[in-house]
């Protein structure tokens, strides 16, 4: 596809209109920019609001939830874009404009494929929530997100590569998604990004984080932050992100770690606090990866 714009950013709302419309006052109008807003399954026709709205928005309509990956994928299918700009829709841009020099970072490196902005929590002092990611370990699956709710005085200022990026926002180029593949749907809500990552490394490129640029995030607004969603999603999704990526017997090391630590753990803390609706959530998301559902619940 020939490339008709320097970049495309690509959102993607579900009965989200309000932080939606926060987001899209905070991009400035840009004849080399492509937004694109993916209406993804909301209950009303959100599409057809934020056309009226913002006349430069490319808004696509979906009548069914297509997950994270599915919604994504549906805006990378309409972006004209060298570059692709992921961004979730709960965020917000403050101060000064410098995505170009996540533009720029990729241009000086053509290994790069993908780059994450500096995230910053939109609440309180805004302290950080990534500056780059640790690797996951090889049989919890467990990571750290780099400076996580630490105020920000500078101390992550220097760019420099992260094994994965951070969904909240990620510039990717359009030749790598055409080298490594669309986002994989398999998960609908969770991990989606994590698996994206590995799979533009095996593609041969490399990822960085560059706090050049900062991004505001709400953190949770369509979720919650303990819902049953929430719980399902991740439950299952662990257990399919292990079956995707790690090999023979380190993947039954893992799979032994997550029933026998992790599901157990979860399961008698919402027992002793009572929230019978996230046991039956986790629960569920266990049952349905043995017996292979993936996708939407």
């Amino acid at each position: 596809m020939q490339n008709e714009y320097k970049l495309s950013i690509i959102t993607v709302n579900f009965n989200g209109l309000k932080d939606t419309c926060e987001l899209l006052t905070t991009i400035p109008s840009d004849e080399g920019i492509e937004i694109i807003v993916v209406d993804n399954g909301s209950r009303s026709n959100e599409a057809e609001v934020i056309r009226a709205r913002y006349p430069h928005v490319n808004a696509i309509r979906s009548e069914q939830n297509l997950g994270f990956a599915g919604g994504n994928n549906l805006g990378i299918k309409a972006a004209h874009g060298k570059y692709l700009f992921f961004i979730n829709n709960d965020t917000i841009f403050r101060d000064e404009w410098n995505v170009s020099k996540l533009i720029e970072r990729m241009e000086q490196d053509k290994s790069i494929g993908m780059v994450c902005p500096k995230i910053r929590f939109a609440w309180g002092s805004s302290p950080i929530q990534f500056a780059g990611f640790t690797p996951l370990s090889s049989i919890t699956l467990r990571n750290s997100s780099i400076g996580y709710g630490e105020e920000d005085k500078g101390q992550h200022d220097s760019a420099n590569p992260t094994p994965y990026a951070h969904g909240a926002a990620m510039m990717v180029s359009h030749e790598a998604i055409e080298r490594a593949g669309l986002m994989p749907e398999c998960y609908f809500l969770y991990y989606e990004e994590l698996d994206w990552s590995l799979m533009l490394r095996r593609a041969g490129y490399k990822i960085w984080y560059d706090p050049s640029c900062t991004i505001y995030h709400k953190e949770s607004q369509s979720t919650g932050q303990n819902s049953p969603l929430k719980c399902y999603y991740l439950t299952r999704n662990r257990f399919i992100f292990a079956q995707r990526n790690i090999l023979s017997l380190s993947r039954w090391l893992t799979y032994l770690y997550l029933l026998t630590i992790v599901f157990t753990r979860d399961m008698l803390k919402y027992l002793f606090t009572r929230q019978f609706t996230l046991m039956r959530a986790t629960a569920s998301g266990l049952f349905d990866f043995m017996r292979g559902k993936q996708g939407l619940r």
